[in-house]
C-alpha cells in the first residue's frame, strides 16, 4: 500500500487564482483587498465583532497580549499541555505563568481546578480548544467576570468549531486562530486576532499597524498619520490573504469531508475490545467536532512508542504531540512544584492519526487494522 503521511496539505485550485488577482492589483501588502474578504467572511459567518488577520496565531497571541496590558509580575493561568506560543506571548510581556492541568476526559484545560489559581494577581486566562473540542466556556466566562479577568482564547486549530453556538474565539475577550499549513484551512502561515468586545476594536487595529493610526489616516477618520502607541508589524501579505481566501470559499466542503473521516476513524476503533488498549476522543455535548485532529491516548509512553514504530513499518506517519511546557527546560524550574498528572498523560500517551482531505475510508480501514494487530500481537 501506498505510504501514508501524517499531513497532506489540501489545495482547493482557487488559490492561485486569487494570487494572480492580487498581483494583477498590484497590491501586495498588508490589508489590501483580499485581506479584507477573508476578514468579512469570519465576521459575517461567525458573528465576530472584529477580525484581524495576522502573520501567524502566535502573532495574534502576541497581539492580544498587548492589546489586554499584560505587565511584568501579572500572572496568566494557561493549560500546560498546549503549543509553547500559548504561553511565549505572555511571556514576552514579563508575565508569570501559572500552569493548569487537563481535565481527565480530554487534553482541555481543567476548569474546576481553575479557582484555586486565581489570586490577587492573574490578569488573564488563556483557555486552550485542543482539537478545535471547545472547553467550558460558560465556566470559564462566570470565573472571568467573577474574579475581572481578561480572557483570550487559543482556538487555533478552532476553525469553524463551536461552545453550544458560539464559534470558538468568540466568546472571550479575544481569540487567536491559526492558519498553518496543518490546520483545517491554510495559508502555508497566517493567523487572526478576534476582537469580541467593541471598546477593544480601535486600539487592537493600532497595535496591529505598529502602534500607528494609519489605518483610520487611510479611512480619512484622522488628518495625519501618527505613531499613538505601542505596537508591532502583525500584517500578513495581501498575497498570504488571497491563497486564504481561495481555502476559504470551500470551507463547507473542507469540513464535511473531514468530519466524515473523523467519524470512520471513531467507528473502526471505538470498540469493546480495545477499551482496555487505549481510549479515543471524548467531546463533551457542549461542544461540535470540526475533524481537526483524530488522536488515541495510549496506556504509557512505552506503548505508544512500540505502536509508532509498528505503523512507520507499515508505510503510516503517526506523531504524538505537545510535551506539557511546566516540565520544559525553559520552565522546569520556573515551576511551583505542582504535580499535574493529565498533562503529563497526554505528554506521554496520545497519538495522532493521519488526518487530511486526500486521505481515503480505506486508508483508514488499513490504519485502524495495524493498530489492532499492534495489540492483539503484544
Amino acid at each position: 500500500m501506498t505510504p501514508i503521511p501524517f499531513n497532506k496539505p489540501y489545495i482547493t485550485g482557487d488559490e492561485l487564482k486569487f494570487i494572480e488577482k492580487a498581483m494583477s492589483g498590484r497590491k501586495f501588502s498588508g490589508d489590501g483587498p483580499h485581506t479584507q474578504l477573508c476578514q468579512d467572511f469570519f465576521e459575517k459567518n461567525y458573528s465576530f465583532t472584529k477580525a484581524f488577520l495576522t502573520t501567524s496565531c502566535t502573532d495574534a497571541l502576541e497581539l492580544a497580549a498587548i492589546a489586554a496590558d499584560i505587565q511584568p509580575g501579572d500572572e496568566v493561568i494557561v493549560p500546560s499541555y498546549t503549543f509553547v506560543s500559548t504561553a511565549n506571548a505572555f511571556v514576552l510581556r514579563g508575565a508569570k505563568i501559572v500552569f493548569a492541568d487537563s481535565n481527565p476526559l480530554n487534553p482541555n484545560i481543567d476548569v474546576s481546578l481553575i479557582e484555586s489559581l486565581i489570586t490577587s494577581k492573574t490578569k488573564a486566562l488563556v483557555p486552550v480548544h485542543y482539537a478545535g473540542v471547545a472547553c467550558n466556556m460558560d465556566k470559564i466566562m462566570e470565573l472571568a467576570e467573577n474574579n475581572n479577568l481578561i480572557v483570550i482564547e487559543d482556538a487555533a486549530q478552532g476553525i469553524h468549531a463551536f461552545f453550544k453556538e458560539k464559534a470558538l474565539g468568540g466568546i472571550g475577550h479575544y481569540g487567536a486562530v491559526s492558519f498553518h499549513e496543518t490546520k483545517n484551512v491554510m495559508a502555508g502561515e497566517g493567523g487572526m486576532i478576534l476582537v469580541n468586545d467593541p471598546k477593544d476594536v480601535n486600539r487592537t487595529e493600532v497595535i496591529r499597524e505598529k502602534g500607528t493610526n494609519r489605518a483610520s489616516f487611510i479611512r480619512g477618520e484622522v488628518d495625519e498619520y501618527k505613531w499613538v502607541d505601542k505596537g508591532s508589524s502583525f500584517l500578513p501579505s495581501d498575497l498570504i490573504a488571497a491563497f486564504l481566501y481561495g481555502q476559504l470559499i470551500h470551507l463547507d466542503t473542507i469540513q464535511s469531508r473531514r468530519i466524515e473521516l473523523w467519524k470512520h476513524y471513531y467507528l473502526e476503533l471505538k470498540l469493546p475490545e480495545l477499551e482496555r488498549y487505549f481510549r479515543v476522543p471524548v467531546i463533551d455535548d457542549f461542544s461540535s467536532n470540526n475533524g481537526h485532529i483524530f488522536y488515541i491516548v495510549c496506556n504509557s509512553r512505552q506503548e505508544r512508542a512500540g505502536l509508532i514504530a509498528h505503523l512507520k513499518k507499515m508505510g503510516i506517519l503517526a506523531s504524538f504531540h505537545y510535551q506539557a511546557l511546566h516540565q520544559s527546560p525553559f520552565f522546569r524550574k520556573q515551576h511551583d512544584g505542582r504535580v499535574l498528572p493529565f498533562a503529563d498523560k497526554y505528554s506521554d500517551c496520545l497519538l495522532r492519526l493521519p488526518l487530511f482531505f486526500e486521505l481515503e475510508k480505506p486508508q483508514i480501514s488499513f490504519i485502524s487494522q495495524c493498530i489492532r494487530e499492534y495489540y492483539q500481537s503484544t
